[in-house]
């Protein structure tokens, strides 16, 4: 089962944002979604999960159709995203802003609470449970948005820029948490990050982004070695690294 782009454009008053982009991310992969600024690496996860409307294309997710789909409509079809920059419900503790998010997804008050305390756990936040979100560091806070994404059992997660901010030590947790999701969940996962460190011990295969044009995909050590890829991003310094 894969989450599909199929020739995916979108347009902001007459200036093309995403020409004709297509990806597939099967369940149980990690793909790194990479690029420059502006790229339109964000514009195709909003477009993916229902955010920005398609000029051209479509998108399934296990062969069911999401095109025109509300973002809520996309999340109960079990694709969920985390933003770029982080949303949250600081006045709400840390169990109820992931407890919230079972419940959209329409579990019970004590099935929800049971699986927010799962999944705090799991992201090492177990004795923050009753804190207020908005006391957080940016650090956990990142980790309790990337819990509520999961509260709603996706099949795919994107993630936009989840190690955003964060230092060495919560960057290096936080990418051994995302690496052993695909194996424990069965889920596909979609990875945007600048952090080039991250994105090739994490993710087996990349596609890449440059002025809202696909210019290359494929295997990591494939990609990183692209002319067009070394020209238009990464720089002859990170490629010869």
């Amino acid at each position: 089962m894969s989450l599909v782009a199929s020739e995916v454009t979108v347009e902001f008053a007459g200036l093309r944002a995403l020409d004709r982009v297509s990806l597939a991310l099967p369940q149980g992969e990690i793909l790194g979604l990479i690029g420059p600024n502006g790229s339109g690496k964000t514009t195709l996860v909003n477009a993916i999960t229902g955010q920005v409307p398609l000029r051209h294309g479509r998108i399934a997710a296990g062969g069911v159709e999401l095109t025109g789909r509300s973002p809520r409509e996309v999340a109960l079809a079990r694709v969920a995203r985390t933003f770029q920059v982080g949303r949250h419900f600081d006045h709400l503790t840390v169990l109820e802003s992931v407890a919230t998010a079972a419940l959209g997804h329409g579990a019970g008050v004590v099935a929800a609470k049971a699986r927010a305390r799962e999944l705090l756990d799991e992201f090492g936040l177990g004795p923050r449970h009753d804190d207020l979100a908005g006391g957080l560091s940016f650090g956990d806070k990142r980790r309790v948005e990337v819990a509520r994404a999961l509260a709603g059992d996706p099949q795919f997660l994107l993630l936009d820029e989840p190690a955003a901010g964060m230092n060495d030590v919560e960057t290096e947790a936080l990418l051994e948490l995302f690496a052993a999701l695909p194996g424990s969940r069965g889920l596909g996962l979609l990875i945007i990050d600048h952090d080039m460190s991250l994105i090739m011990r994490l993710c087996g295969r990349l596609h890449v982004l440059a002025s809202g044009r696909t210019i290359a995909e494929g295997d990591r050590q494939a990609v990183r070695d692209d002319p067009a890829v070394i020209e238009a991003y990464l720089g002859r310094e990170a490629a010869d690294a």
